[in-house]
């Protein structure tokens, strides 16, 4: 009975080229990097980088955004990579499927869910912010006098505006890919000629001497919170937790991988795609910060809406309004990003079975999952209009994180693994064969490829396999002595060996990777350096995962226990992978194939 449901767990789904889908095929390599930019570049660009300045890093803030571009960069490559294997709907969902299983899979394409989900509704909410800003607040005013909500985890109002917005947006996404992709390119537009705006208007106001403020320059009221003052006031250790926040501004690149049935060349557009547009955005936000620094001292500025106040104080009305008006535009096209891949992850695993079926219809006019757009958009509506930006944030991280780590993860087990098509099945065959007696000093030579075997086999994929397994494990206690134990290290003999032990683990797994074998399979691209730069995004993931608070921790597994529940009560035995399943619609006479 365990073994059984080992083995349902495990399944897999085969990797076929993609020959019928429904959707429609029009998006393009532009189309692409302005859906990867125009999710991305929105609320971190225009809030994030004020915000971060002030409380964080200072004026090192740009460095921080250089260190979470090398972090977003690392599973940028490795998405790229699985886009040009897979080119279907349903992003790190369908490549976790194909490497590693279903089980695993399901945890994935869950949290993505929840990533997009929030993703979507805290773009509104900050949207909703900024118009409410222009109102005077008076979004705010009139409906916690006419509907407060007195509850601790909840927004002080029912937030309607943010609601209506995510409406609106699902029904434009219901009308059509072609219809909402153009809108999205216009908006990025707009978005990207905003940021060039504050970008040469800032360089004109911008001073040098606001890098260099001295403890003694500063206001006596503010010296408490503005640290030792100079480029970085905050230390190194500032850059690295500004790093941690700044690198929520680069997620939403992966929008662009779930759009492998509808981009018009997967395999080339895809990745290119994912590199120009983190490419873009970095460039965006390392300008931004520098400029908005310079233009004004880092502990004056406002972490709400930094750009508008920025401009007004140093009277440059005209341009303040530019930035506003530009700053909503950006916000829709953020949010028209981060809701875009939501309903094609639902769609991917309901046509899968592993949740309700009936999400998986495509429309026949709109040639788009209808009721998976609609359910997607409800739910974003109704968590915008009841939590507030703050906890909208925190709860879209962790998911987002474990999704990268995963990509990362079966990057290193598809490289290793024993290709079925390959030209040398009979010379790893013969590999394998040797490997069946062993003595403790030829396993020693396996596990550290000293007979130099050239081409992957059973032993060597296992190897590989339970490397980065453990190098996975020593990677978290690695993290968090590092995290939580900074000042033991130091002081205590337990904590200083346990450091040393899980460092020197990563690095020997790292070594034992390197030696082995990897596949030859052709691919439009592949990451380099592997298994370095996989590795280093399993660091980066699991690092920042363990920088979350427990409250995160805790919505995360009731997230998880809801998954669970429609997995193992419906997903299990409805999965098109399912054994049963697949006779059951082989032996029906009237059966009707419809190809993913």
């Amino acid at each position: 009975m365990a073994s059984r449901i080992f083995l349902a767990l495990t399944r897999k789904k085969k990797n076929e080229a993609d020959g019928g889908s429904q959707l429609n095929r029009v998006l393009t390599l532009t189309d692409l990097t302005a859906l990867g930019v125009g999710a991305t570049l929105g609320l971190g660009v225009y809030v994030l980088a004020g915000s971060v300045a002030k409380n964080v890093a200072g004026p090192a803030v740009c460095l921080s955004f250089l260190v979470a571009a090398v972090a977003s960069a690392v599973s940028g490559l490795c998405y790229a990579e699985f886009a040009a294997r897979v080119p279907r709907a349903g992003s790190a969902y369908v490549y976790s499927y194909v490497s590693v299983g279903e089980f695993i899979a399901f945890i994935i394409g869950w949290n993505l869910i929840l990533e997009y989900v929030i993703g979507t509704a805290s773009v509104a909410r900050g949207l909703s912010n900024y118009v409410d800003a222009l109102a005077d607040k008076q979004i705010r005013d009139t409906l916690t006098k006419w509907m407060p909500m007195d509850v601790s985890f909840l927004s002080p109002y029912p937030d309607l505006f943010s609601f209506g917005m995510v409406l609106l947006l699902t029904a434009l996404l219901s009308f059509g890919v072609r219809e909402s992709s153009s809108l999205n390119n216009v908006f990025t537009a707009l978005n990207l000629i905003t940021i060039v705006i504050v970008i040469v208007a800032g360089s004109i106001k911008a001073d040098v001497a606001n890098w260099k403020i001295s403890v003694s320059d500063i206001e006596p009221e503010y010296q408490n919170d503005a640290g030792k003052g100079g480029f970085l006031p905050f230390g190194y250790a500032g850059i690295m937790a500004g790093a941690a926040k700044c690198f929520y501004g680069f997620v939403g690149f992966d929008a662009v991988a779930t759009t492998g049935e509808e981009a018009k060349n997967p395999q080339r557009d895809i990745p290119l795609a994912i590199v120009i547009s983190l490419a873009i955005i970095f460039g965006a936000y390392f300008a931004i910060s520098t400029v908005l620094t310079m233009m004004w001292p880092y502990y004056l500025q406002d972490s709400d809406a930094p750009f508008p106040y920025v401009f007004d104080q140093i009277g440059w009305i005209a341009i303040k309004w530019v930035v506003t008006i530009g700053a909503v535009f950006a916000l829709c096209t953020s949010m028209l990003g981060a809701m875009f891949p939501l309903p094609r992850v639902i769609y991917a695993m309901s046509s899968d079975g592993i949740i309700f079926k009936p999400l998986s219809k495509v429309n026949a006019w709109t040639k788009t999952p209808l009721l998976a757009t609609i359910v997607s958009g409800l739910l974003s509506g109704i968590m915008a209009a009841l939590f507030d930006l703050d906890q909208l944030i925190d709860m879209m991280s962790i998911g987002t994180l474990l999704a990268y780590t995963i990509v990362s993860v079966c990057v290193l087990i598809l490289r290793y693994q024993v290709d079925e098509n390959s030209e040398y099945p009979g010379l790893q065959q013969k590999e394998a064969e040797k490997t069946v007696e062993q003595t403790l000093y030829e396993i020693f030579k396996n596990i550290f490829n000293l007979n130099n075997n050239k081409y992957p086999n059973s032993t060597t994929s296992h190897i590989v396999n339970w490397s980065i397994t453990l190098f996975s494990v020593f990677t978290a206690i690695f993290c968090a002595f590092v995290i939580y134990c900074q000042l033991a290290i130091f002081t205590e003999p337990f904590y200083l060996a346990g450091f040393i032990i899980s460092l020197v683990a990563m690095v020997v797994l790292l070594v034992v990777m390197i030696r082995q074998p990897v596949s030859d399979v052709k691919l439009s691209f592949k990451v380099p350096l592997v298994p370095i730069i996989p590795c280093l995004s399993v660091v980066f993931n699991l690092y920042l995962m363990l920088e979350l608070d427990v409250y995160t921790w805790i919505r995360f597994i009731v997230w998880l226990i809801i998954g669970f529940l429609i997995y193992f009560f419906y997903g299990l035995s409805h999965s098109e992978e399912n054994p049963k399943r697949k006779q059951k619609v082989l032996a029906s006479p009237d059966r009707e194939v419809t190809k993913f």
